[in-house]
C-alpha cells in the first residue's frame, strides 16, 4: 500500500440504514420515537428514586446510575444518525468517530459493572439479609460505582488511543450505523492483528468476568431460594431479583449475539441491524421492565405525576 492511501483520514463514511431511501423516513421516526421513550423512561426513574426517600436504599442507588448510563450509551450513537438521516450526509469526522468509540465502551462498560454490582447486592440481600445493611453500606456502594467509572474510563481510553495509531485508507466506508470498534478496525490498511487480539481479551476479560459474577450470584441466589420453605417466601424472595434478572438476560444475551455472530457472519448490514438490540432496544426497555414489575417504583412515579399536577 502506497503512502498516499496510509496517511490518517480527515473522516469516515457511515453508511448504516442510509442506503434505503425509500425507508429512511420510517427509521427515522421509528429511531426518533425510541430514544425519546428512552430518554424520558430512564429520568423518570431517576426522578422517582431521587423524591422518594423510601427508594434511597443501595438498589435503587445502582439502578439510578445504570439509568443515567443507559440515557449517555443511547445519546452516543443514536443522535448523530438521526442528523445524518435528516441532512442526507453520511460524514463523521475522523476526531467525531473517535470520540463516539471512546463513550461508546465507556457506557457498555459501565453498564456491563453496573449489573454485576446489582447481582451481588441481590445476592448479599437474599442469601445474607440480616447483615445486608451492614455490608451494603453506602461507602461501599459509592466505591463499587467510582470503581466501575475509574476501570471503564481507563479501558475506553486505552482502546481509543490505540485506534489513533491505526492507518486507515483514504475514505473509509463504515457499514453500520455508528463507528462500531470492530467494523472501524477492518477498514485499517495495516495489520490489525494486534488489536484484535487485545479486544477479544478485554471482552473476556471485562465481559465473561463479570458475567460469571452474575452467575455466581444467582446460583447462591437459587440455593437460597430453594432452602425457603414456604411458596410465597420463595415467591417474595425471587421477585426482588426478577427484574434485575430479565435485565441481564437482554442486555448480555443480545451484546454477546451480536459479537458472536460478528465472528461468524460477515454481512455488515446483518450487524448494524443486530446491534440495534443492545444499542437502542435494550436501554429502551429498561424502565419498563423495572417500573412495571416493581411496586415501589410504580407507587414512586405515581406520587411524582401526582405532585407534579
Amino acid at each position: 500500500m502506497d503512502s498516499s492511501n496510509r496517511t490518517r483520514v480527515a473522516e469516515f463514511l457511515l453508511l448504516g440504514f442510509l442506503e434505503n431511501k425509500d425507508l429512511q423516513p420510517l427509521i427515522y421516526g421509528l429511531f426518533l420515537s425510541m430514544y425519546l421513550v428512552t430518554v424520558a423512561g430512564n429520568m423518570l426513574i431517576i426522578l422517582a428514586i431521587i423524591s422518594s426517600p423510601r427508594l434511597h436504599t443501595p438498589m435503587y442507588f445502582f439502578l439510578s446510575n445504570l439509568s443515567f448510563v443507559d440515557i449517555c450509551f443511547i445519546s452516543t450513537t443514536v443522535p448523530k444518525m438521526l442528523v445524518n438521516i435528516q441532512t442526507q450526509n453520511k460524514v463523521i469526522t475522523y476526531a467525531g468517530c473517535i470520540t463516539q468509540i471512546y463513550f461508546f465502551l465507556l457506557f457498555v462498560e459501565l453498564d456491563n459493572f453496573l449489573l454485576t454490582i446489582m447481582a451481588y447486592d441481590r445476592y448479599v440481600a437474599i442469601c445474607h439479609p440480616m447483615h445486608y445493611t451492614v455490608i451494603m453500606n453506602y461507602q461501599l456502594c459509592r466505591f463499587l460505582v467510582l470503581l466501575s467509572w475509574i476501570v471503564s474510563v481507563l479501558h475506553a481510553l486505552f482502546q481509543s488511543l490505540m485506534m489513533l495509531e491505526l492507518p486507515f485508507c483514504t475514505q473509509p466506508e463504515i457499514p453500520h450505523f455508528f463507528c462500531e470498534p470492530n467494523q472501524v478496525i477492518q477498514l485499517t490498511c495495516s495489520d490489525a492483528f494486534l488489536n484484535d487480539m487485545v479486544i477479544y481479551f478485554t471482552l473476556v476479560l471485562l465481559a465473561i468476568v463479570p458475567l460469571a459474577g452474575v452467575f455466581y450470584s444467582y446460583f447462591k441466589i437459587v440455593s437460597s431460594i430453594r432452602a425457603i420453605s414456604s411458596v410465597y417466601g420463595k415467591y417474595k424472595a425471587f421477585s426482588t431479583c426478577a427484574s434485575h434478572l430479565l435485565v441481564v438476560s437482554l442486555f448480555y444475551c443480545t451484546g454477546l449475539g451480536v459479537y458472536l455472530n460478528s465472528a461468524a457472519n460477515h454481512s455488515s448490514q446483518a450487524n448494524a441491524t443486530a446491534s440495534v438490540t443492545y444499542t437502542v432496544v435494550t436501554p429502551m426497555m429498561n424502565p419498563f421492565i423495572y417500573s412495571l414489575r416493581n411496586k415501589d417504583v410504580k407507587s414512586a412515579l405515581k406520587r411524582l405525576f401526582v405532585r407534579k399536577v
